[in-house]
């Protein structure tokens, strides 16, 4: 019962691959092709598909009570790593196409059975993950000549609990957020359980005689492959054991499809080889073989399960560096020093930036770090005592006072003949803004009206200055008029012997006394009554 290797030729005409196989390859071809044609700039959902967003890295409700008192140093500075988050878990139901790599021939009326299966992945990193699950698998393999002679036909059937130790990827990348599609390889053990039978009708009918000795005219493939099996168990009604128990090594890849936040479609590749080089599952043993083989085609169905207000996506979905590059881009949690900018002349603009660098301290300037100079008469507002000198007094002096031409009006008059005897009359200043007269000013006109009223024939000239404006032209009525009222009604100077001028150019804080005997207003009306100060 062992295959003749001169009958190789049948591999020669072999048919078409399966209607099966085809469609399978058609499947994995045209979501390879969806998952290169979707469009990373386009905006995610929060934590979906391309999603950058890593807010699970702040949010404490997302990591588990073993890991807060990480958290807690993490969000306050005590160490950089934040802790792994809580991640759904995933469950997985797979069926598809399962195949004895074996002794008979592949594709040559033998394009293998059904199978299927169910498992839990649970994330260890971002990387690596572990799944635990349950395949099983039924097959009939059809017969063949061999040395002329025709093989029956066998069946296979199997099940197997597995645990695979799985790497992502592609789930780290620093080049786009979370991943659309999810490319991955395992490797596990499996522990299986197989039932092989004979029947010459053919498999899938309750008259199959399991190879276990209980037909004298079949081989005994389990007495023969004894040395390969842990045990065999499950005795018939001849007291002979119709199941076998063998050790297995499981690798392959996949990959997994995004259809939604917790719904994933996938395809994978299964290859189970027995540890001890079994070689009886296709129902043949050859004298030169190197044991046989599962292969599991496999379309995949999965399905988050967790709270999501409690755990992310399951961790081989999120990239973690999104975390990082989150961070370099827009901070959030990360320590920035404080901003210093050299500025010294400490005027409030940076020396970058600063066009006078070296401004004198207490000088207020412009938003070029420039003092400001209100007349423009190249004097800083800060040591100008004429803050607004006409131009037509330019140039100015060190403290920013021009020289006023005289007018040309002026020029030819003759002075009148003097007819008074006073002399010169003292100033009257006030403070800025203000139209009292000081204790000090008081005491300077009580004199003036002592000398007014021994000169009978004298008259006395207020001038008050302030032209610049119209709350100067106010002020500068207002200070006159404040003597005038004190000299008329405090001390009884007549009107008549005042005369009332105001608006002149010169120190708005200053009113002139001056000795005449010419003819003038003792009264003007307020230029601008709504501006009047107290």
């Amino acid at each position: 019962m062992y295959f003749n290797k001169g009958n190789i030729k049948q591999f020669k005409n072999l048919p078409m691959v399966s209607k099966k196989l085809k469609l399978l390859l058609a499947l994995v071809g045209l979501m390879q092709t969806l998952s290169y044609a979707q469009d990373n700039t386009t905006a995610p959902a929060s934590n979906g598909a391309g999603s950058t967003d890593a807010n699970w890295v702040y949010d404490s409700s997302k990591i588990s009570t073993k890991s807060m008192p990480q958290h807690n140093e993490f969000v306050n500075y005590q160490t950089p790593y934040p802790p792994k988050p809580r991640g759904m878990w995933e469950l997985t139901l797979t069926g598809g196409n399962a195949i004895v790599i074996g002794d008979r021939p592949m594709f040559n009326g033998y394009t293998g059975g059904i199978g299927g299966g169910i498992a839990a992945r649970f994330a260890l990193s971002h990387v690596f993950s572990v799944r635990m699950g349950w395949t099983g698998s039924t097959q009939k393999i059809p017969s063949y000549p061999d040395n002329n002679k025709y093989i029956p036909f066998s069946g296979n059937t199997t099940h197997m609990l597995n645990l695979d130790l799985i790497a992502s990827l592609n789930t780290i990348s620093s080049y786009r957020g979370n991943p659309k599609v999810n490319y991955y390889v395992f490797a596990g053990y499996s522990i299986a359980a197989s039932q092989i039978t004979w029947h010459p009708s053919g498999f899938l009918n309750d008259k199959g005689v399991v190879y276990n000795g209980t037909d004298p005219s079949l081989p005994n493939l389990y007495k023969m492959e004894n040395n390969n099996l842990i045990s065999t168990f499950h005795a018939d009604a001849a007291g002979n054991d119709n199941q076998a128990l063998y050790h297995n090594l499981a690798f392959g890849a996949g990959i997994d499809f995004r259809l939604s936040s917790r719904i994933k479609f996938g395809v994978e590749e299964r290859i189970v080889a027995p540890l001890s080089g079994l070689d009886m599952l296709d129902g043949y043993i050859s004298k030169t073989a190197n044991g046989d083989k599962f292969a599991f085609s496999m379309a995949k169905l999965s399905f988050d399960l967790g709270n999501s207000a409690t755990h992310t996506e399951p961790l081989w979905w999120i990239n973690p560096n999104n975390y990082i590059y989150n961070e370099v881009a827009t901070p959030k949690h990360m320590k920035l020093p404080p901003v210093v900018l050299p500025d010294a002349d400490g005027d409030g603009v940076t020396d970058q930036f600063d066009m006078e660098p070296n401004t004198p301290a207490g000088c207020a300037v412009d938003v070029h770090g420039v003092s400001l100079d209100t007349d423009g008469d190249g004097v800083p507002d800060c040591r100008d005592k004429e803050k607004l000198t006409p131009q037509n007094c330019f140039p100015v002096n060190a403290d920013g006072v021009g020289t006023c031409p005289e007018p040309e009006c002026c020029k030819n008059i003759q002075p009148a003949a003097a007819a008074c005897s006073l002399g010169s009359l003292p100033s009257v200043q006030f403070k800025a803004g203000s139209a009292s007269l000081s204790s000090t000013a008081k005491s300077l006109l009580d004199n003036v009206a002592q000398q007014l009223m021994a000169n009978p024939n004298c008259k006395v000239k207020l001038v008050g200055y302030g032209a610049s404006d119209k709350r100067a032209q106010q002020l500068s009525w207002d200070h006159v008029n404040a003597i005038k009222t004190y000299l008329s009604e405090k001390q009884g100077i007549s009107e008549t012997r005042i005369i009332f001028t105001y608006g002149m150019e010169g120190t708005g804080s200053t009113v002139d006394l001056v000795p005449t005997t010419e003819e003038g207003p003792n009264t003007v009306p307020a230029p601008h009554p709504n501006l009047r100060k107290g």
